[in-house]
């Protein structure tokens, strides 16, 4: 269990990329953490893009990142509704000012742009968003995850394997 005693928060609103919520969750309580699931609405049931249910744990308004050691964007077309909310921008912020790892893959980068922390970075993510990453002042790699500080990146379900890993190897340290 080489992450007992941490704490993951993921978010979540409707249409998210099934596998690309699923996976990490499991992986990480496969690991020993406790993931919690974060949407507008606390106890409200999402939908992923192919019909996979996932049940809210807490609000976006009730999040303090202080609580969480490491913060998970899913992909799908989740990001583009996540990224219009306030709460999610600041939760997203503080845990980069903190320095936490924070995983994001596929569109899920378009958080990570409304939240303004990639300038600098070394990023990837599905290549319909590359032009986006790159506006906003990161430098886009296609290859299957990415580690650059706190933020690690993939790009499809295919990289689940090669991402977890690194995102897990990021927690432990």
């Amino acid at each position: 269990m080489k992450l007992k005693d941490k704490k993951v928060l993921q978010l979540v609103s409707d249409d998210f990329e099934d596998l690309e919520l699923w996976y990490p969750v499991l992986r990480l309580r496969e690991e020993g953490a406790a993931v919690h699931l974060a949407g507008e609405k606390k106890d409200h049931e999402y939908t992923g893009k192919y019909g996979v249910p996932a049940v809210s744990d807490v609000s976006f308004k009730e999040v303090d990142p202080n609580d969480y050691d490491a913060l998970l964007v899913p992909g799908g077309w989740s990001p583009d509704k996540l990224r219009r909310y306030e709460e999610v921008l600041s939760i997203v912020k503080k845990m980069n000012e903190d320095n936490k790892p924070i995983g994001q893959i596929c569109h899920a980068g378009w958080v990570l742009i409304s939240a303004k922390i990639l300038e600098g970075k070394k990023v990837t993510s599905t290549p319909g968003i590359k032009d986006d990453m790159e506006n906003a002042g990161a430098a886009w790699v296609d290859q299957p995850s990415i580690i650059d500080g706190n933020i690690i990146s993939s790009r499809r379900p295919p990289d689940l394997p090669d991402y977890l890993r690194d995102f897990i190897s990021v927690m432990e340290k």
